[in-house]
């Protein structure tokens, strides 16, 4: 996620990688929208969703510039160093200047100033052809204490992910089987209200039933933590069908229930309590900054690639949207849960079992397949962070102490609350706040002004930013800084009222 450079990949066309943008960034964070929506009132979530989907979508096109920058020096360092050996060549051989001059057109042209080069015809030194992550690109434009920053905000931000799968996943089981025994049986989403107290089998409680699911998750992923492990092409198929299938139920099944006249929802227009985890919220659910290098680099064809992800966030606005929308209206605001989706395991809402359960242990299916991939990358850039220059790792350290330090701490963090709301909006509202909205722009400010010493003044980015005015950049900047203050604010207000 944040490592260095590497292939490219099998290219796909921009409409493959409209799709892939897509299921990238609708993913958990949409579980949690509908109640945060609930929480801070449908015209302030509406009007916020729409401003911040704005902010990503500027931030986006940071980045992309950003790849074209590292890109355009990266073949720059290529050629001086072409160049370097040639003329190291030619005075070994004891060629003249002039026998130099008489090579023929394409030798002649890999030896000229890059700025000649691109003056006739040839490939464009901006084009994206080599996937630079997000690390790579803050060790080639910040000076170290910023490569130190990106790598703690990005550590932070991956802690923050595992913490909220592994809380997820617990709870979504503690509410399915514990709803399916006894008394309690398709109550879920029916207005009852469950204390962590309550039993669940016999004389278990909920919040033993949560703990033990909890301890049964980490020693079934955990052991990932210390091996290498990747997505495959198939299970990323698998699991994004799952999701398609699970968010269309959800839509469809809650505008059934509103066309049939059982919507119970009243949702007010404002609540400013409900700001700071509907920010953080929706900015978990827009993340999508720290894959773009992936995304981006194996397109085809990438002269509309700022259109194409503005149209893949006007669909993704639209599609969070209708489901917050049917969600508020559907479910009164007191019985949505943190999981949209266990609002669908009550009889009353749909009497087929298979989707009940299916909509129930949805996040338990899709989460699992990406605990141990993004443990392994937040393991990855630990090592990278603390990486010295020729230096390895001994093996206790690689193998035992890295990977500990990546388990445990999220561990420890959903053992000691299972309040989903909360935790996405606190790693939306800091570690996504840094990732979404200031290191895009210190990157394209930094690349602009490194552009402009190597290539010159006059030279243009081809995927300069629609936002190139720097005060866009200073804009992003101030509002990042300003959440920060604002979110930390309302926190501690809200404490000191406790």
């Amino acid at each position: 996620m944040a490592g260095g450079i590497t292939d490219t990949g099998e290219l796909y066309s921009p409409y493959v990688g409209l799709v892939y943008m897509f299921n990238l960034i609708v993913g958990t964070g949409a579980l949690t929208m509908p109640k945060a929506f609930a929480t801070a009132g449908w015209l302030v979530s509406l009007v916020l969703l729409m401003f911040l989907g704005f902010m990503s979508y500027m931030t986006t096109t940071f980045v992309v510039e950003a790849m074209a920058a590292a890109n355009a020096q990266l073949r720059w360092k290529r050629m001086e160093k072409r160049k370097e050996d040639d003329e190291d060549e030619d005075s070994s051989s004891g060629v003249s200047d002039s026998d130099v001059l008489l090579q023929d057109g394409y030798e002649r042209a890999e030896t000229r100033p890059i700025l000649s080069v691109q003056r006739r015809g040839s490939p464009n030194i901006f084009e994206i052809t080599e996937r630079v992550e997000m690390g790579q690109m803050a060790s080639m434009f910040f000076n170290k204490v910023g490569v130190n920053l990106f790598y703690f905000c990005i550590i932070i931000y991956l802690y923050g992910d595992l913490a909220i799968y592994a809380a997820a996943v617990p709870v979504s089981l503690v509410q399915v089987t514990c709803s399916a025994t006894g008394n309690h049986s398709c109550s879920v989403g029916d207005g009852t209200k469950y204390n962590d107290t309550d039993k669940c089998w016999g004389p278990i409680r909920r919040i033993d039933a949560y703990r033990l699911y909890l301890a049964a998750f980490t020693l079934l992923l955990g052991p990932f933590t210390f091996f290498n492990v990747q997505k495959t092409k198939y299970l990323q198929i698998m699991t994004s069908l799952m999701r398609w299938i699970a968010f269309i139920l959800m839509i469809i099944l809650a505008l059934i229930r509103i066309s049939r006249g059982q919507a119970e929802g009243h949702p007010s227009m404002a609540q400013l309590s409900g700001i700071r985890n509907l920010f953080g919220v929706c900015v978990y659910s827009f993340m999508c900054q720290h894959s773009l290098p992936s995304l981006i680099t194996p397109i085809s064809k990438k002269k509309h690639v700022n259109k194409l992800v503005l149209l893949d966030y006007i669909l993704i606005l639209a599609f969070y949207s209708l489901l917050s929308f049917t969600a508020i209206y559907c479910f009164r605001n007191d019985t949505l849960m943190d999981m949209y989706t266990l609002n669908f395991t009550n009889c009353e809402i749909i009497n087929v079992a298979f989707i009940r359960y299916f909509l129930g242990l949805f996040p338990v299916f899709t989460i699992s397949t990406n605990f141990p991939i993004i443990a392994v990358t937040l393991r990855n850039n630990w090592k990278t962070l603390f990486h010295r220059e020729g230096g390895t790792y001994p093996w206790v350290v690689d193998r035992i102490v890295f990977p500990a330090i990546t388990l445990i701490p999220p561990v420890l963090v959903a053992f000691c609350t299972h309040d989903l709301e909360s935790l996405v909006g606190i790693t939306g509202a800091y570690a996504g706040n840094g990732i979404q909205y200031l290191i895009p722009a210190f990157l394209a400010y930094c690349s602009r002004k490194d552009t402009q010493l190597v290539f010159g003044s006059g030279t243009v980015n081809k995927h300069l930013s629609p936002f190139r005015h720097t005060f866009w950049i200073v804009f992003v900047l101030i509002w990042g800084f300003s959440c920060f203050v604002f979110v930390t604010a309302n926190i501690v207000l809200s404490e000191s009222k406790l």
